[in-house]
This record gives structure tokens, C-alpha cells and sequence, in this order.
């Protein structure tokens, strides 16, 4: 784990955490090189006996495995399986989830893990804050479509499509500013992107049936996990929460659902985290200051109709107030 980039409980789980990555499994960090494995095979597989699969088998597969892929990217961006940024880069360089390229990603979910700006709109590029001067310029169906966004079902029919329009301007901004490195990121992705079109028609695909049939379904999917994953506290370690979700989640989302823990020790592989959280679960409870859930269906219950309370910053508020 990157130096002073941890945030143990206490001197135990430090010397716990220490004595697991010693052992041969997190070394040899086997569990991942066979995820890949999974999660490669699963998705050209599918395209693969397409056909005798039929329509339907075959897209949900590919929505699970797309969203599956983006949660390895994920775990490639935090130095997994190997010590190597830029061989793990080649792992998550295929844009097999469409719309984001690779080095753009990293770049910006490395800036959200910094604690002691998590949920600042002017310094978490995946902040779902506002600033309160942005709230005040939106316009009565604009905060109508923020607060949509925040209910559980706006969050995974909404949330993508902002979240696509979000990254088609910074394309276009990247162009305008003449911002050589974005520009280098982004002419890979839509090389890359192009030549898996074409694979894709040569076998009988449609890059439609890819983007709209399975990429926006599997982004949508990502949502569940996000949807409600930080708040606006004082306290920067009782901004992440833990939601203690289901076998199925937990796999999908290579236990992202422990993600006060994941904050805390960003370097854990994902096969350490539920782990760790166990070991300290009550710990937990306390730094995190009870911001924990039974699991996914409880955002689903509490939040279907009425929007959770993200929009203008609580704490940014405060400071225009103090102004």
C-alpha cells in the first residue's frame, strides 16, 4: 500500500493488514490474475457462442461482465495485480465499457481519494455536490432533474446519461484547451474504440447493440454501488460508507460496498477488504460514525421516491456564510 496513504484503526490492524500481505495469496495476488481471467474469457466468450445463446442470454450476460470489467479497472488503477502502473494500464486499456478512457479514470478517481477533500465539488472530481453558488444558478428544472438524480431509480436510469453529456464536454474542452495529454488519452480510446466496432460487426454485433443495449445498462448497474457511497461530514473518515451487501454485489462490485474501508486502506486488493472490514467491523461503526447499511435494498426502500440530500454542499454553505 502507497505510504502515508493508510488510515489503520489501530497499531493491531496494522500489523494484521501487514501479516496478510505477506502471505502467498496477496503476493501472489492469484485471486485477480484470475478475475481477469473470468472477466476477459466472460466477455469475448459471450460474443463468441453469441449465437447459440440467443438475444437476450447474451446481452445480460455482457451487461454483467461489462460492469464486471469496470470494477477491475478499478482495482488496476490502485497498483493490482502487479507493482507496475503501466503494465496494469494495458490490462484496462480495452474499451470494453465504451464511454471513459483508461488514463482519464485514473486520473481523476486518484484526486477523489483524497480524504481531506472527498465530497468538495471543487476538488472531488466524482463528488455528486454542488457548490452553493452552482445551486443557486440552476434553474427550477434543472434542480428538478438533480433531485430525480437522487432517488435511487433516477440515480441508474438518470445517472449515466449526465454522467455520459459530463464526459462528451470534457472531450470537447480537452480539444478547445489544446490539453496535449487528454488529447493523446482520448485519440487511443476512440482508436481502440473504433477497431472494437468493427471486430464487433465483422461478427454479427451492432456497436449500437454495445452502447445502448449493454454499456448504458452496465453503467447504470455501477450506480447501484455509487448511489449514496459518500455524505457531506466534518470528519473526513465518516464520509465513506459500508454497506454490508449481498455474495452477489460484494462479487461484482469486488467488495467496493466496504468502502469506508476502501478509503481508509485504498492499497487492499478486493479480495482483502470484506476481510479486514469483519475483523474490525465495530471499529468501523465508530470512525465512520454509524454510516453503515444492511445492503442495497435499504437505499432501494428509503430512497425509491424521495431524493437523498445531495445537492448544494452542506459545508460550503456554511463558508459563504461565514464570507
Amino acid at each position: 500500500m502507497p505510504k502515508g496513504s493508510s488510515a489503520y484503526i489501530n497499531a493491531q490492524q496494522r500489523e494484521q493488514v501487514h501479516q496478510l500481505a505477506r502471505s502467498w495469496l496477496w503476493r501472489s495476488e492469484l485471486p485477480t490474475w484470475l478475475l481477469m481471467l473470468a472477466v476477459y474469457g466472460g466477455w469475448f466468450g459471450t460474443l463468441f457462442f453469441g449465437q447459440q445463446l440467443g438475444w437476450l442470454p447474451t446481452t445480460l450476460l455482457m451487461i454483467i461482465f461489462t460492469t464486471w470489467y469496470m470494477s477491475l479497472q478499478h482495482e488496476l488503477i490502485h497498483g493490482h495485480p502487479t507493482r507496475w502502473p503501466r503494465l496494469n494500464q494495458l490490462f484496462g486499456t480495452l474499451p470494453l465499457a465504451v464511454w471513459y478512457p483508461y488514463g482519464l479514470y485514473r486520473d481523476s478517481h486518484l484526486a477523489h481519494h483524497r480524504n481531506h477533500t472527498l465530497t468538495d465539488p471543487d476538488d472531488d472530481p466524482e463528488s455528486y455536490y454542488l457548490t452553493p453558488q452552482h445551486w443557486a444558478r440552476l434553474q427550477p428544472w434543472q434542480r428538478r432533474v438533480i433531485h430525480l438524480r437522487n432517488t435511487f431509480p433516477g440515480r441508474l436510469l438518470l445517472g449515466p446519461l449526465l454522467d455520459i453529456l459530463a464526459t462528451l464536454r470534457a472531450l470537447l474542452l480537452a480539444f478547445r484547451q489544446r490539453d496535449r495529454q487528454a488529447i493523446i488519452m482520448w485519440v487511443i480510446h476512440l482508436s481502440l474504440l473504433a477497431g472494437l466496432f468493427w471486430w464487433l460487426a465483422q461478427w454479427g454485433y451492432s456497436p449500437l447493440w454495445l452502447v445502448l443495449a449493454v454499456s448504458y445498462p452496465a453503467l447504470a448497474l455501477t450506480k447501484v454501488r455509487s448511489f449514496y457511497e459518500h455524505r457531506a461530514e466534518e470528519e473526513p473518515l465518516a464520509r465513506s460508507v459500508n454497506n454490508e451487501a449481498g455474495l452477489v454485489w460484494r462479487l461484482l462490485f469486488l467488495n467496493l460496498n466496504y468502502h469506508s474501508v476502501h478509503h481508509d486502506l485504498p492499497g487492499l486488493p478486493w479480495y482483502g477488504l470484506r476481510r479486514v472490514y469483519l475483523l474490525h467491523r465495530e471499529d468501523y461503526f465508530q470512525r465512520n460514525q454509524g454510516f453503515r447499511v444492511a445492503g442495497y435494498g435499504e437505499w432501494l426502500r428509503r430512497f425509491w421516491a424521495r431524493p437523498v440530500a445531495v445537492n448544494a454542499h452542506p459545508a460550503r454553505k456554511q463558508d459563504v456564510r461565514h464570507d
